[in-house]
């Protein structure tokens, strides 16, 4: 592996994982969708999915960096074997 590292994945416990997150945003929005919300929980539950979201957001892009990293590594060991 090159010197670049990779983030601790339990930097930071209160974030849920992708999977919990879509999970719950997916309750979050048909709960929403079921109309039996006030206009006030409907803005509050709206804000937590927003949140989801983001939450879901920056773990595809925590992904996506890792894959790029761990791509760069293999074209890395790739050259360097083919040079010996």
């Amino acid at each position: 592996m090159n010197k670049k590292s990779l983030k601790n994945e339990s930097a930071d416990e209160t974030k849920p994982d992708f999977e919990t997150a879509m999970a719950d945003l997916e309750a979050l929005v048909s709960k929403i969708e079921s109309g039996d919300l006030s206009l006030e929980e409907s803005l509050k539950e709206f804000e937590n999915g927003v949140k989801l979201s983001r939450a879901c957001q920056a773990a595809l892009k925590d992904a996506e960096h890792r894959v790029k990293i761990l791509s760069e590594d293999d074209e890395e060991s790739d050259f360097d074997d083919s040079s010996v």
